[in-house]
């Protein structure tokens, strides 16, 4: 077990786990924390999960945790592991059960002020509009020959169908479609659960939320970003639903029966992993690259759903809402980065957390490059979100990786049996934000109790210099399943 004990303070924002600590180690582990925040990540295994990653064959470097870390399935979320494509493994424990979990964040051209006589029926609107709750399907319905090109092509195949249009593109992460993507390698099982899910939210820490730009830090990139203050903005936070579930759930199974054949030996089984050039793990990147294309046509066709609601509440003189950014969490990536002044081919796993690439990368749209990626940290219901934007330091400390959001500090159910739903709501209202959520049960499991402080957390990222603070948005009405 891990105690503060074992931890040694590099600077105020930074611990680390020696490798020392445990003989299987093959690097040292590290935490982007602050004092304030430690004692949270001491009342689940996270850190032990952590100390687990560094046993990966082919890890380099460190096994990194972002400070909204917690407790996950193998990986702990906010965890991010770059291990070489030459002699690596690939997890799905390492990415998640919901693959490409991500936000994305609309801009309008008008302000809270002109919105604001509006703001119920607008909410109204897309609560009808946008399908959410577990299990919910919505109108489009996937054929064979439908789902195997949104399992491949992602975002340009539902721009090809109406569902927004060619700028999108440009301003997703990937361009909205991941390579390597083959539909054959996802069962017929995950297809099934995925025919009638895209343009769907979803349920959980799922949402969709109407805000406000509070407070701007950066007046030069948010120009860029095309941000100002007092702008209504709109976010999207979903994934890859049933779909993506089901591909981790048959990989795991994979996984685990291929340990003994390739002689891994694990501390947790939840780690199954196997070598990243074995036929089993090319399998399953192709069905985790075609899940993020369908987690991202999924946010492309809600997008789409949204500008129609906009139009027909607010009108044409509200103008267009335009797409500021649509980054990807819980996906592992094959990239490439310096290590030790020489570039090297690496998959980068990142579990609850984000890609925040620095200034000049090609992977950054044209209009962004100068300036850096946009990051994007969601809070917790009823609390602020960030817009940030990627560094140099990133790339040079965590594979330009960086925190997803505010991070639990209670789980789901031991937050239904302390908050009320129905007592949250009232709350939540009295401070003048839009509710629309079919289950107060539900309402209660995403409490901004059962969260970090998001100030705290991005506070973090700053001033270690991963991500530099652009705007905050505060919520004004937000959609949950």
């Amino acid at each position: 077990m891990v105690t503060k004990k074992n931890l040694q303070k590099i600077t105020d924002y930074l611990y680390e786990i020696p490798q020392s600590f445990r003989e299987d180690m093959r690097v040292p582990a590290r935490i982007y924390i602050s004092e304030k925040m430690l004692d949270d990540v001491f009342q689940d295994k996270s850190l032990e999960q952590l100390v687990n990653m560094t046993t990966f064959p082919g890890i380099v470097r460190y096994a990194l945790a972002m400070p909204d870390i917690h407790e996950g399935y193998g990986f702990p979320i906010g965890g991010a592991a770059a291990v070489k494509i030459s002699d690596g493994v690939i997890s799905p424990g390492g990415v998640g059960y919901d693959i490409n979990c991500g936000v994305r964040v609309l801009a309008s051209e008008i302000s809270y002020k002109e919105a604001k006589p509006h703001l119920v029926n607008l909410i109204d609107k897309i609560f009808r509009q946008v399908p959410s709750g577990t299990g919910k399907g919505g109108e489009v319905k996937l054929g064979k020959e439908a789902m195997n090109n949104v399992l491949e092509r992602g975002v340009p195949w539902a721009i090809e169908k109406g569902f927004g249009n060619s700028e999108d593109i440009e301003v997703c992460e990937e361009e909205g479609s991941m390579k390597g993507a083959k539909s054959g390698y996802v069962s017929d099982r995950a297809k099934a659960r995925g025919r009638d899910q895209l343009g769907t939210l979803g349920a959980g820490n799922h949402f969709l939320e109407i805000q406000k730009v509070d407070k701007i830090f950066d007046r030069k990139i948010a120009d860029v970003f095309g941000l100002f203050e007092e702008q209504i903005t709109i976010m999207i936070h979903c994934g890859s639903r049933g779909l993506g579930h089901q591909v981790c759930t048959d990989y795991i199974k994979t996984m685990r029966a291929g340990l003994e054949k390739y002689k891994i030996k694990l501390p947790d089984l939840e780690l199954a992993c196997l070598p990243i050039n074995s036929p089993e793990s090319k399998k399953y990147f192709a069905a985790m690259a075609a899940s993020a294309n369908f987690a991202w046509a999924n946010r492309q066709v809600i997008t789409h759903l949204v500008r129609q609601s906009w139009k027909k509440v607010l009108g044409k003189e509200a103008g267009k809402l335009s797409l500021i950014y649509d980054v990807a969490h819980n996906i592992a990536k094959m990239e490439k980065h310096r290590l030790e002044n020489k570039e090297e081919s690496l998959c980068v796993h990142r579990k609850g957390a984000t890609r925040a690439f620095g200034p000049g990368c090609p992977e950054i749209p044209e209009k962004y490059r100068d300036f850096g990626q946009p990051v994007i940290i969601p809070g917790s219901m009823g609390t602020s979100s960030y817009i940030l934007v990627g560094t140099d330091e990133a790339m040079h400390s965590t594979f330009g990786t960086v925190c997803h959001g505010a991070g639990r500090v209670m789980s789901r159910s031991t937050a239904k049996k302390k908050i009320r739903g129905r007592d949250l709501r009232k709350k939540l209202e009295e401070r003048s934000l839009i509710i629309r959520c079919k289950s107060d049960f539900g309402l209660a499991e995403e409490a901004p109790e059962a969260y970090k402080d998001i100030d705290n957390v991005v506070n973090v990222v700053n001033q270690v210099g991963l991500a530099k603070k652009v705007a905050r948005l505060k919520p004004l009405g937000v959609v949950k399943g």
